[in-house]
């Protein structure tokens, strides 16, 4: 039950975190934007003396590019929740705050601290198969409810891994619709 608890104060102060310090207007790909290669005329006449810079290997990032607005959908509401489990297992701290600002302000008006330092000891409750499981970890479908188009619940019995969760490690979650995508609001 204590591990669930911090996990879900968690979740409230990283959402809380993010959504203050960059808000869903304001995506990853925005800040790190970097100019457009020359035209592959302007490279032959120009070599280049430096080496190449290799390809990013980064996952896409888990807002929408741009000013677009994500589809208010079933689909994306789990496609946000697994970016979610799958930082969480990786314990990537900038998707996990990203995700979860909503709950994440909860719980730091609640007395927890930002996001990023709640979330340090969460990953630390958190065993290495369990951390595994959960970068691969799907959500069945068939097993979320939609309550509106603007808030849907994600059970735990939704996830799918290989390892096994309890409520008290992992929960249950909601997710609502807010500023053009789907945030953790909530976790029981």
């Amino acid at each position: 039950m204590r591990t669930r608890t911090m996990v879900s104060v968690a979740v409230t102060a990283c959402v809380t975190l993010v959504a203050c310090a960059c808000g869903p207007e304001k995506t990853k790909e925005d800040v790190d934007a970097k100019p457009s290669q020359p035209s592959a005329s302007t490279r032959a006449q120009e070599p280049s003396a430096t080496p190449t810079e290799p390809a990013r290997t980064e996952k896409p990032s888990a807002t929408p590019t741009g000013n677009q607005p994500a589809p208010r959908t079933k689909e994306r509401a789990i496609q946000r929740y697994e970016q979610y489990l799958h930082a969480l297992g990786r314990e990537d701290i900038d998707t996990v705050c990203e995700v979860a600002g909503p709950g994440a302000k909860k719980a730091q008006d609640m007395g927890f601290g930002p996001c990023t330092s709640t979330y340090v000891v969460v990953f630390q409750m958190i065993s290495p198969a369990q951390k595994k499981a959960l970068q691969t970890a799907t959500v069945d479908p068939q097993r979320i409810t939609v309550r509106t188009p603007d808030k849907i619940e994600m059970p735990l019995e939704a996830v799918r891994a290989s390892a096994t969760f309890s409520e008290s490690d992992l929960g249950s979650y909601t997710l609502e619709y807010l500023e053009n995508d789907y945030y953790i609001t909530d976790g029981t």
